[in-house]
């Protein structure tokens, strides 16, 4: 299967601090990816330089083939790649269907944004996400009435209406109860149909129900990969992260 995503010896350094250290790993269409590990391991910061907010000291990033590492994060986002910090960003104070509504125009700008009529297949795109994210019955609240988790759909929602083709999570389900949690994983498993995802998480039992592949991340660098099964079982990830309460510590 073709590879979206190709990460090559790529290493992050904050004052001669190596975030990321020469780091090396290819994503599929399709995948679930999961990063896991300890607190301090690199995975946000290795997310960051996917999507342009930092610049590493080596190494490359290419996206379909078309190398991006030194991309701005605008021009990271006009090639297809969408990015969901851990916390939230709607517009609290405007309805559901309102913040789908600026999120689905391609023109960024301010005026564009709150001016522009939608075309019909824009309001059908935003119809469709919003049963897809199940939201829909909701679309006249505003995010101040919904749930940690709604809330979390909705930012989710936001990101598809910009059609994005790999789409970067950083703990979607933090803070989530059980019901929300799995809701979120079937979620991903049917937006993961068109569009390549990779998470950053430390629920041990959301990553093992729906992840494809799993990258441990240790010290910045690739400690081991592989299915769940076989990340789970190797000693050394027992012993730096799963064997101190990894369900619990990312």
């Amino acid at each position: 299967m073709e590879s979206i995503l190709q990460i090559d010896n790529l290493t992050v350094s904050f004052d001669g601090f190596k975030a990321v250290n020469n780091v090396n790993t290819g994503i599929k269409k399709g995948e679930i990816r999961f990063f896991i590990g300890p607190n301090g391991a690199g995975k946000t910061t290795l997310l960051d330089a996917i999507c342009g907010r930092v610049k590493p000291q080596s190494g490359q990033v290419k996206f379909l083939d078309r190398e991006v590492t030194r991309y701005a994060e605008h021009e990271i986002v006009n090639v297809g790649i969408g990015r969901k910090f851990q916390v939230p960003s709607v517009f609290t104070n405007m309805t559901v269907y309102e913040n789908m509504e600026l999120a689905v125009v391609k023109d960024r700008s301010l005026y564009s944004s709150l001016f522009q009529r939608l075309r019909k297949e824009q309001i059908e795109r935003i119809k469709d996400i919003l049963v897809t994210i199940g939201l829909y019955e909701k679309r006249y609240n505003t995010p101040t009435a919904l749930s940690h988790g709604e809330k979390q759909w909705l930012e989710i929602g936001m990101l598809l209406a910009q059609e994005p083709k790999l789409m970067l999570l950083d703990e979607p389900v933090a803070g989530m109860g059980r019901a929300e949690t799995d809701k979120t994983g079937e979620l991903l498993k049917k937006i993961a149909q068109n569009c390549t995802i990779v998470v950053v998480e430390h629920d041990m039992e959301f990553v093992r129900d729906y992840a494809s592949k799993v990258t441990v991340l240790h010290e910045g660098a690739i400690l081991d990969e592989g299915s769940v099964y076989d990340v789970q079982n190797n000693q050394k990830v027992i012993d730096v992260y799963l064997g101190r309460g990894g369900e619990r510590d990312a």
